[in-house]
């Protein structure tokens, strides 16, 4: 039987690219598709795909919120983080949520058929680039600055995201069923935590952590 797939990614290009990539093997079946985190848990609720293939930086939730969020529904559901993220960081976090596989765009297609072949067998994989970027982290450890997933709250996460895409405290409260002040403890406790005193600054954090991206 062939492997069901859903393939997430906020670049339709890029979707069609993969669907046409995985298709053309026989084992391998692209059954749904979303563009950002929130439709990929309703698409694989679904769908109850055998593979999720994702990317981390997406519009409304990211792909480590989604994989953590749809393993604890689907824990069979076998995941490969497929993005341009290879900060130590962002590996770290994606394999803390449930990723079972990560790949970096610019590795190259074989990297991707291998990392599903060994999602679906049950066994963590990390592309050649990307594992030479990880253990040299370990080699150069230098005390990096502190990670968004070891500092923040998944709430705070959450605001902070909001924050970044630009919504307003108001808002952010709708959005998150909560009160406004609530969601200005959010905010104080995000500028306490991170050291950081505005709206554009938590903006450019928000980017640089990978919980957005600009586009």
């Amino acid at each position: 039987m062939k492997a069901k797939i859903v393939v997430v990614d906020d670049h339709a290009i890029l979707r069609d690219g993969l669907k046409a990539l995985l298709n053309n093997h026989s084992e391998f079946e692209v059954i749904g598709e979303a563009g950002n985190g929130r439709d990929a848990i309703r698409v694989v609720n679904e769908l109850e795909p055998d593979v999720l293939v994702t990317d981390i930086s997406m519009p409304l939730t990211n792909g480590t919120d989604a994989v953590r969020a749809l393993k604890k529904r689907h824990p069979n559901l076998r995941v490969v983080t497929l993005t341009i993220h290879a900060a130590e960081r962002h590996v770290r976090a994606a394999l803390e949520s449930g990723t079972d596989a990560y790949v970096l765009k610019d590795d190259s297609s074989a990297d991707l058929i291998q990392a599903v072949r060994h999602a679906l067998r049950g066994k963590k994989f990390l592309s050649a680039g990307i594992a030479n970027r990880v253990v040299q982290g370990y080699l150069d450890r230098s005390g990096e600055s502190s990670v968004v997933g070891d500092t923040l709250t998944h709430r705070e996460r959450e605001t902070l995201k909001l924050i970044a895409e630009g919504l307003k405290n108001k808002e952010i409260a709708s959005h998150l069923s909560v009160s406004v002040k609530t969601v200005e403890k959010h905010r104080a406790n995000l500028m306490k935590k991170l050291d950081l005193h505005n709206g554009a600054a938590l903006t450019a954090y928000a980017f640089e952590n990978g919980l957005i991206t600009r586009e």
